[in-house]
């Protein structure tokens, strides 16, 4: 299939570099036309083919059904891509914004491009920096025609089933079988991101409870305790050894051990933590729903004091948002 992607970062390239391995068309456009030309490079069996402005890229896509992937920041800039694609895009083209927007956006300009024929797809993409070879797990709403007519480039982008072992009983027939492959049509616009957006929130109280509980094992020598009690412990002996058939073994685990064996000091890290605004919409949607989240809450707000002083536990948090994501702290 023929796509075009407009936004060429850490994701964006890797996405359309990716693609092109598995022997799709990629039209490029990022507002830097040196990235443009750099992954146009990249990209295999000269399927790559540059684009000098939105228009251009259009322009340049030729298929019965044009196919354009945004993969840029949310907020502002991706709803001026959007505003402007909508003007150039015609019935049952159709348009798909694979960063992390808030859902309740998705929902409205999935009702604004409907009325022009325009069909919209919301992509919750996770994978980082790491997707080009492993894969992208994606979450995506829309309707059902425009879900199934963009399916070969979700299954090219998504990592297969791999040498993960199958669930049990889930040879049923209200169950999804491209769910085992890594990629889920979650319902209408707006449930994709909605439920990336719960996956982030999720992922901070993970993260957050590693943090902690390697910040507990590292202050265990502290001489404010009686000296009998003192451990010296090694936290990347540990974090290694927790990854050998631990209860708790999982990638963000392998991120942590890999940064300790580096440095186990983290001194590259300022332990300064940034939000990506995931948390808050999760925080914002159990509000609305009066659910309880005390742990999302928690890893949130840890985050937000984090920038006015921290410790080891949030370079922990730092070191491993830098292996999933590529995620510079500020100094």
């Amino acid at each position: 299939m023929q796509i075009g992607i407009i936004g060429l970062g850490r994701m964006g390239g890797n996405i359309a570099v990716r693609l092109s391995r598995h022997g799709h068309d990629v039209v490029l456009f990022d507002r830097d036309p040196a990235t443009v030309g750099k992954v146009r490079d990249r990209t295999e069996g000269g399927r790559g083919v540059a684009a000098d402005s939105v228009p251009d890229l259009v322009s340049k896509l030729t298929a019965a059904r044009k196919i354009v992937w945004v993969m840029l920041p949310a907020g502002e800039i991706t709803e001026a891509a959007v505003q402007e694609l909508s003007g150039l895009l015609g019935r049952d083209d159709i348009l798909i914004d694979g960063g992390n927007t808030y859902y309740k956006d998705d929902i409205r300009r999935a009702a604004q491009l409907s009325e022009k024929g325009i069909h919209y797809i919301d992509v919750g993409t996770s994978g980082g920096v790491w997707g080009l070879e492993r894969g992208y797990c994606m979450m995506y709403g829309g309707t059902k025609d425009s879900a199934d007519h963009i399916d070969p480039i979700l299954e090219a982008l998504a990592p297969g089933k791999g040498d993960v072992p199958p669930t049990p009983d889930r040879d049923k027939p209200d169950l999804d079988p491209r769910a085992e492959k890594g990629y889920l049509h979650c319902g209408p616009a707006g449930s994709g991101h909605f439920v990336k957006m719960v996956h982030n929130g999720i992922e901070y109280g993970m993260m957050q409870a590693f943090a902690e509980g390697f910040d507990i094992m590292k202050t265990k020598n502290s001489p404010a305790l009686p000296e009998d009690q003192r451990f010296d412990l090694n936290m990347a002996d540990i974090a290694e050894v927790w990854r050998r058939g631990s209860v708790v073994s999982s990638w963000l685990l392998d991120l942590t051990a890999e940064a300790l064996a580096k440095n186990a000091s983290l001194s590259e890290f300022t332990g300064e933590v940034a939000d990506s605004g995931e948390g808050r919409w999760t925080l914002e949607a159990a509000i609305e729903e009066s659910v309880p989240a005390p742990v999302i809450t928690a890893s949130l707000f840890t985050r937000f004091r984090s920038r006015t002083g921290n410790n080891y536990a949030e370079k922990i948090l730092s070191a491993m948002r830098f292996g999933f994501g590529g995620h510079v702290e500020k100094k």
